[in-house]
């Protein structure tokens, strides 16, 4: 009995050197080893089933990015306190912190929250 290439999932090798065989092209009967020169017939390529698995976070989105990028956590950070009315629910009272979010030659962006509904709202000086 023939030697026949070593399956690896969907891969086969040549069995006398070890080279990864190219899948055969369109009529062709035999697969020859580009380094030994061993022949393995087309017939090892019929009824290999391929799975492909990758991941979760192995080709993450661009919204996913974003999402993780701009998480906001004000716990454990201590912020001051202004006399600013909420949009959301009107109470007279916020936390703020100021950030320089656009080009250095512009104004800084005020980033409120509200200290009785959390809702954050910003304010471009």
């Amino acid at each position: 009995m023939p030697t026949l290439a070593h399956k690896i999932g969907s891969l086969l090798f040549c069995p006398h050197c070890g080279t990864l065989l190219s899948p055969p092209k369109d009529d062709e009967q035999t697969v020859i080893c580009e380094q030994c020169s061993y022949e393995e017939p087309a017939s090892s390529y019929e009824n290999i089933e391929i799975t492909t698995r990758s991941h979760p976070e192995a080709f993450p989105s661009a919204l996913r990015q974003k999402r993780k990028t701009q998480t906001k956590v004000h716990q454990g950070k201590v912020l001051p306190k202004v006399s600013e009315k909420c949009p959301a629910c009107g109470h007279l009272e916020a936390y703020y912190e100021e950030k320089q979010m656009r080009s250095a030659d512009e104004g800084s962006t005020i980033l409120y929250t509200c200290a009785s509904c959390k809702h954050g709202w910003r304010v471009n000086n």
